[in-house]
């Protein structure tokens, strides 16, 4: 039967003729699909402990290789992976260059309560296989709205994905300049000390400036705080460059009132998102009168269970044998997110909701708290 189109268009049958004759495709794209997924961003990784490095009397590097894969998923530097050990997850950030994907550098300081950097520092060992997910998070260097002449200030293990972006540079070639300013309490605490100053030392494009807190009297370096003053006096005017802030909650306020003070516009700030907040209760719209410490009812499906105020959803629902999917448990990546059917919830300042969020009743459990007895539904 002619086509009804085949007198209506000029060279139709023609067409027609040759689909006719095509083999039919009988490839599983899907399947395909899925697979290029997974190759390049794969919800999990089982990692071998290949090499162990102490880099200070407290942080360790732990050297990650794949077990099912010689080359490990790409990643941009600053990215991290989520680290599942201990009935809950934390991320850590990759610290090696993305120019070598046959392992992933970990690199872990001790923290005091630490639940699980202690765990990987008192009993990871080599040969130990752990489960990740595979790279992700939004810290890292865009040149496209970055720019290529940056400012990173570091503190502590907040150095991990400033070390990945300088060797980035290195490894690559890149035509970039950094500037990494890192505070530190003692010069006995300064990760990948000799690392850093031998780039600094062979690449003109890396600058380093170690600022120490409470110096020896042998040091002979900056002194002091990661202050405004300290700030210009290595950098000089920051002229609209973008500004990296990693490492302990505290420095967050900090250097945002720093920088700021400056005159330099919050929109060049980036931070790297690093947990739940310490004390929620500071925060200006946690309810007058709500007890941190008061104990609500938590129900999700058929179970329920007492929590305090002050514990984030996620964190009471773990407690409870109930793991919901979980990455940077700082409210940004929304892997979290769970929608509130019934209660009172206090949602953190750090909680990147989408717009709808509000009206849906959605939050990210990771900074949410339970101000009054909740039914959640995962």
């Amino acid at each position: 039967m002619k086509h009804p189109l085949a007198d209506q268009f000029g060279g139709a049958a023609q067409i027609l003729a040759e689909i006719e004759a095509r083999v039919p495709d009988a490839r599983d794209h899907h399947a395909e699909t899925r697979a290029t997924v997974e190759t390049f961003h794969p919800k999990r990784l089982k990692l071998a402990v290949a090499e162990i490095v102490d880099e200070t009397a407290s942080t360790r590097t732990f050297r990650l290789e794949g077990l099912d894969r010689v080359e490990l998923p790409p990643f941009l530097a600053g990215q991290y992976v989520n680290v599942f050990a201990d009935g809950t997850s934390r991320p850590y950030a990759i610290s090696s260059s993305p120019a070598l994907l046959d392992h992933y550098d970990l690199t872990v300081r001790r923290v005091s309560g630490g639940r699980i950097s202690n765990l990987l520092l008192d009993t990871l060992r080599v040969g130990q296989v752990l489960t990740t997910t595979g790279p992700m998070g939004t810290f890292h260097h865009n040149p496209l709205f970055h720019g290529d002449d940056v400012v990173f200030l570091a503190g502590g293990s907040g150095v991990a994905p400033a070390m990945s972006m300088i060797r980035d540079i290195v490894d690559h070639g890149h035509d970039r300049a950094f500037h990494l300013i890192y505070g530190s309490r003692h010069a006995t605490d300064v990760i990948f000390h000799a690392e850093l100053d031998e780039f600094a030392a062979r690449h003109p494009g890396v600058t380093v400036d170690h600022v120490i807190a409470e110096p020896d009297t042998d040091w002979r370096g900056h002194t002091g705080l990661l202050t405004a003053a300290t700030i210009q006096a290595l950098v000089g005017d920051l002229d609209g460059r973008t500004v990296y802030v990693c490492g302990p909650r505290a420095l967050y306020p900090h250097a945002l009132e720093q920088l700021t003070s400056l005159g330099h516009p919050r929109k060049r700030i980036r931070f790297e998102a690093n947990g739940a907040p310490s004390d929620p209760t500071v925060q200006s719209h946690w309810p007058a009168g709500a007890d941190p410490a008061g104990k609500v009812t938590v129900t999700v499906g058929g179970t329920s269970f007492r929590t305090p105020r002050n514990r984030p959803l996620l964190d009471a629902l773990e407690d409870n044998g109930i793991r919901p999917e979980a990455a940077c448990r700082s409210g940004e990546c929304s892997l979290c997110r769970i929608r509130i059917v019934k209660g009172e919830v206090h949602t953190a300042e750090e909680a990147r909701l989408r717009l709808s969020d509000e009206k849906s009743g959605h939050t990210h459990s990771c900074v949410a708290y339970p101000i009054s007895d909740v039914e959640i539904d995962l």
